[in-house]
């Protein structure tokens, strides 16, 4: 008997320490474990009006004697101290500019991405800021870039003034997105325009059938399935689908009509791009200037915020079947969904 109380009496000392010893590391894995879901998914904000500053004083700090380069030094962090004290009224006064980058690719994946920086800034922003997404897209599929001019139409319901910038592409779905623009700026060699509608579907019935390989495919409803892979396509299959391509381009170009009615619509819409110069004379953009130069000139009269929704992806989400089907799909078989005349400059 009293063996068995000083096993007990140790036994529950044992349990006490341990315990002790646990809930330490419990607690700290719980913070760990908020701080990855943090890394993992968290909005970025940088302000370009320091980083502009930063990369003045780098070079002004090589070439300025440097007696001339600490006063310089000195009159900012004067400027900077000024600044703070008055924050509240002078904020009100100064405008304030938000920069979004959205690089588009077939399925306009990054449109997860966007939506949370828009809504992010939405919750902030005034009549008086501006908001400015610099859109690089060659077109992808229709509901994906079809959602994205929905966001940015967003910001214009807010009567926040719009701003696309498209230093390298914006064709097709690209320009989609671009047209909701209050203003859209381009480089002079920008590829701009593409407004047309491509549906790519290659058809192995020739090849099953030389090989004695049957296919049999079932719905319900006259055209559930129009033209398909396996599938022997038919006249009345073929039209129909061409129907519906047809349609997508109609709505593409009430779209871009309803946004720039300045644009003659039919002129434009034959599925062909124009360089920035050409575009702006198509009246598809409204001037020609880069996105750098752009901020850089704003950055005298307002402070410019770049913002930036992070979302990282874990190993298994990378590699979960979904994503690398697209992956095989995109690279092997092409785009078999009707797309915003998805373009490639080197076709």
């Amino acid at each position: 008997m009293e063996y068995l109380v000083e096993f007990l009496l140790f036994f529950a000392k044992t349990v006490i320490v341990l315990i002790a010893i646990a809930i330490p590391i419990i607690l700290i894995s719980a913070t760990a474990a908020r701080q990855r879901q943090h890394q993992k998914e968290h909005l970025e904000v940088n302000h370009m009006n320091r980083r502009y500053e930063t990369m003045s004083n780098t070079i002004n700090a090589a070439h300025l004697p440097k007696k001339q380069f600490k006063e310089k030094i000195k009159q900012q962090k004067k400027e900077h101290k000024a600044s703070a004290k008055g924050k509240g009224d002078q904020a009100k006064d100064k405008s304030r500019i938000y920069v979004f980058k959205f690089k588009g690719d077939i399925e306009a994946s990054e449109i997860e991405l966007l939506r949370e920086e828009i809504t992010a800034v939405l919750t902030v922003a005034e009549p008086t800021d501006e908001i400015v997404v610099i859109v690089e897209s060659r077109g992808g599929v229709v509901h994906g870039y079809g959602l994205a001019a929905s966001q940015l139409k967003r910001i214009k319901d807010k009567n926040i003034s719009l701003t696309v910038a498209v230093d390298k592409v914006a064709a097709s779905g690209g320009y989609l997105m671009a047209c909701v623009a209050d203003k859209i700026i381009a480089a002079p060699f920008a590829i701009v325009g593409s407004v047309g509608v491509l549906a790519q579907v290659p058809n192995f019935h020739r090849a099953l059938e030389k090989h004695d390989i049957d296919y049999q495919e079932f719905s319900a409803g006259e055209y559930k399935r129009t033209v398909t892979m396996f599938g022997e396509p038919t006249a009345k299959g073929k039209a129909k689908f061409m129907a519906e391509i047809e349609d997508v381009h109609k709505l593409f170009k009430e779209f871009v009509k309803d946004n720039r009615p300045q644009i003659d619509v039919e002129r434009i819409s034959t599925g062909e791009h124009w360089y920035g110069a050409r575009a702006l004379d198509l009246k598809l953009v409204d001037e020609l200037r880069t996105s750098d130069d752009y901020l850089l000139e704003a950055s005298e009269h307002a402070e410019i915020y770049e913002v930036k929704y992070v979302h990282k992806q874990s190993l298994s989400e990378r590699l979960n079947p979904t994503a690398i089907t697209r992956i095989i799909r995109n690279l092997l078989l092409g785009n078999n969904r009707l797309s915003n005349g998805f373009f490639s400059a080197g076709k």
